[in-house]
């Protein structure tokens, strides 16, 4: 493979990021095109291109604080310049997460994030995420894995070497019904992944404006909250893992089983919030992170 470039790792207020809890952030992270392996910790993953196909791309931490970025073929400055910045974006390596780790220092039960976890690894598009967290609701994660590698495999565009990038928001629109029902088995998600797919093909709906610093998270959620097949957990995970929006908790049937194992007793939805409240806009945050801490070793 070529070499396209390097990123360093680092936020926009100056802090580290660890590269692998980045990579173990969160789980929609390691569906589809994304090929994470948690051993040597390196990213695969397939980018849609200009010409209507799509390029596969390897990203790994080769030096300490850089992560490398590698192409199957050369690119001029240009077309390496625009890869670089689709994986900056991934990385939120403009995001400042220095405040959060400000409070997060006072809370025992939090302060080790503050080596760099965190950082949600996000798709290239909003729309993606969305997609794919719809496909999270209400089935076994064997079931999300199912319905998204069959959304990429039939409907995302080739890259020439056996991989495909996420497909279109054209492409899951013009799809038939059939598809959805008989190939991918979305069930009834079916409806909604085209509903959604077909109001962004047909310019009705921005899903990428939600990222919108101007935009309150009260409004983004709001607007979450219409489309199709997005309810509270769904608005709640897309804020914390696609918008970069960490003021509400994901609860479901995961994460409060999660916590009442962690924590050693139950606790109802409001004691939860109340436990993490002192983290204000970055309360969700927080609290996937409390229950997250063993998905990488330390």
């Amino acid at each position: 493979m070529r070499e396209v470039g390097e990123l360093a790792l680092q936020g926009r207020g100056g802090e580290p990021i660890d590269w692998r809890r980045t990579l173990a952030s969160h789980g929609v992270a390691t569906l589809p095109p994304n090929r994470i392996d948690s051993e040597a910790w390196t990213w695969h993953t397939t980018l849609p291109s200009d010409d209507g196909g799509s390029e596969s791309l390897l990203i790994s931490e080769l030096r300490p604080g850089v992560a490398t970025v590698l192409a199957e073929r050369d690119h001029n400055s240009a077309d390496a310049q625009r890869l670089l910045a689709a994986c900056r974006q991934m990385l939120r390596l403009d995001d400042d997460l220095s405040r959060f780790y400000l409070v997060a220092a006072a809370d025992p039960d939090i302060a080790w994030a503050t080596t760099g976890a965190g950082r949600m690894l996000r798709s290239p598009t909003v729309f993606e995420d969305v997609i794919k967290t719809i496909c999270t609701t209400n089935c076994s994660w064997s079931g999300t894995e199912r319905m998204v590698a069959a959304l990429v495999r039939h409907l995302g565009s080739p890259d020439g070497c056996g991989q495909h990038a996420f497909p279109s928001p054209g492409a899951m629109a013009k799809a038939d019904p059939e598809f959805y029902r008989e190939v991918a088995r979305t069930g009834y998600r079916g409806a909604y992944l085209q509903a959604v797919a077909r109001q962004v093909f047909e310019g009705r709906l921005d899903l990428e404006n939600l990222t919108d610093p101007g935009l309150t998270d009260t409004g983004a959620e709001a607007r979450l909250l219409t489309l199709p097949g997005v309810g509270p957990y769904a608005a709640a995970h897309i804020m914390l893992t696609a918008l970069g929006r960490y003021g509400l908790l994901i609860l479901d049937s995961w994460t409060r089983p999660t916590y009442a194992r962690l924590s050693g007793r139950r606790a109802s939805d409001q004691a939860i919030r109340r436990r993490f409240r002192s983290f204000g806009n970055y309360q969700g945050l927080a609290f996937w992170l409390y229950l997250t801490r063993n998905w990488v070793a330390e």
